[in-house]
């Protein structure tokens, strides 16, 4: 996992996760990315013991990208407040094969995730029990017969961004739970956490990271060269 490692310090490590990797445990039982990263860790510095590894955030099992953990429990609660409190910048790309009626512009929905079904249904209209759910979108590139979007994640609700393209007629490629024809072969969806910026909660530097798409999927290849 050495070529998936994006920073690392004494405090956090931050990751570009493989899609089909789930960040914790789920019903499946595989081995999670938070089991893969203590291993790494414990092998690098020779550590006795139980390695502590705590989540600040997570990303959905289908989807690649940042993942940000952190080494130390000062450092995951400064993180948490940090997510919290949106003081970060969470970058996403989105590839859909409808485009969007206009090239840029803010979405506002009104997410309830179903636990049962582990989805989320977006309505336009603010209602009890809703979470109000914000991103703003941007046309990155024409592909063949896809569009790439770049995503401002501006909440942090559960499945949002898939829920919110597929409610207005743009579902993200391979995800048929929200409305996309087919699945993708290796069960993934073109869905990639690509930048993520804030200030390092110890350090207090700027930190801003970018992780390319998986280059084995030929239509995020043809994404990899923009800036």
């Amino acid at each position: 996992m050495t070529s998936w490692i994006l920073y690392e310090d004494n405090h956090l490590i931050i990751v570009n996760k493989p899609n089909g990797i789930p960040v914790q445990g789920d019903k499946s039982g595989d081995k999670t990315l938070i089991d893969i990263v203590k291993s790494y860790i414990k092998k690098k510095y020779n550590k006795p013991g139980n390695v502590y590894l705590g989540l600040p955030h997570r990303i959905d099992r289908p989807t690649s990208g940042i993942v940000i953990l952190s080494k130390t429990s000062k450092s995951l609660s400064k993180m948490t407040k940090i997510f919290r409190e949106k003081k970060i910048v969470k970058k996403y790309w989105a590839i859909v094969k409808n485009k969007i009626s206009v090239k840029n512009d803010v979405l506002i929905h009104y997410l309830k995730k179903n636990r049962k079904l582990n989805k989320s249904f977006a309505i336009n209209e603010e209602k009890k029990g809703y979470l109000m759910a914000k991103l703003r979108f941007q046309l990155v590139k024409k592909l063949n017969n896809y569009y790439l979007y770049e995503i401002n994640l501006m909440t942090g609700r559960h499945h949002q961004i898939r829920a919110q393209l597929s409610t207005i007629g743009s579902p993200i490629k391979g995800d048929i739970k929200y409305g996309f024809s087919r699945t993708n072969n290796d069960g993934s969806i073109n869905l990639h956490s690509r930048i993520i910026e804030f200030i390092h909660p110890i350090k207090k530097s700027k930190i801003i990271i970018t992780a390319n798409p998986p280059t084995d999927d030929n239509i995020w290849k043809s994404c990899v060269n923009l800036k």
